[in-house]
């Protein structure tokens, strides 16, 4: 498969605005399901939403292999209390989102409340139920490498089925060597437990060439790289590799 198909086959299809409305999300979840004209093979990964949406988005997904995904856990700041968070996963759930998109309290990271961080997402990974959780460590807002690998593991212990490195509403977003340190720990997760980890790139991929990079190095950790295992958060570029794919200049 060519590599624009390949790497669309990659994004998680994200509308995270203060504008939204449904006709907004109708609109993505369609692009999402059908994103080149002329090849009804190629579908995104998933449809990320605020949870409000998810029971729209869901209707238009019905039947198609896109996933539902929705930010919770009171994203994007992860400031408010427990019972709050797990109650907006439970809702998102609940309207269908098959995947759970939540942030960690870096608060309690860079304050050295470890345990109750870890015990947070645990608590978090109970409330998805049957839903995958994506645990977002906004990397840009963590202080160096042997930080962010202390989180990657203090998620991975809570539960985490993907680890992610940004919002998109921080300072910056993914860079390949923070993205290394996330495929590393998830990698090295998995031998160790036998359990299979994801990791997603998100935000500031900007170009194709970008994304490419970004899929060459998670082909350095995965034998065969697919939705199941590497996600890409680049919304903006799928108009370019639908327009390399159809041929149009």
């Amino acid at each position: 498969m060519e590599t624009s198909a390949r790497l669309i086959g990659l994004l998680d299809l994200t509308t995270l605005g203060s504008t939204d409305a449904e006709r907004d999300i109708e609109a993505l979840a369609a692009r999402a399901v059908s994103p080149v004209p002329g090849r009804p093979d190629l579908h995104c990964a998933a449809l990320c939403v605020w949870p409000n949406f998810a029971a729209a988005a869901r209707r238009v997904l019905a039947g198609s292999p896109v996933r539902l995904a929705c930010v919770a856990g009171a994203f994007p700041f992860a400031q408010a209390p427990l019972a709050v968070k797990t109650a907006e996963i439970r809702a998102a759930v609940g309207a269908g989102a098959t995947e759970i998109d939540i942030a960690i309290s870096r608060g309690l990271f860079l304050s050295g409340q470890h345990d109750e961080l870890r015990e947070e997402i645990a608590a978090m990974k109970t409330a998805c139920g049957p839903a995958h959780l994506k645990v977002i460590l906004e990397t840009c807002e963590l202080p160096g490498d042997d930080a962010i690998r202390e989180a990657c593991q203090l998620a991975l212990e809570g539960g985490a089925d993907f680890l992610k490195t940004s919002t998109g509403k921080g300072k910056y977003g993914a860079t390949l060597a923070h993205t290394r340190l996330l495929l590393e720990a998830a990698a090295d997760w998995t031998a160790r437990h036998r359990t299979p980890v994801g990791v997603k790139a998100a935000g500031g991929i900007r170009t194709v060439n970008e994304a490419r990079a970004y899929l060459a190095l998670a082909a350095e950790f995965f034998p065969e790289v697919t939705a199941a295992n590497f996600r890409i958060g680049a919304s903006g570029l799928l108009g370019e590799l639908a327009t390399v794919l159809t041929g149009r200049s």
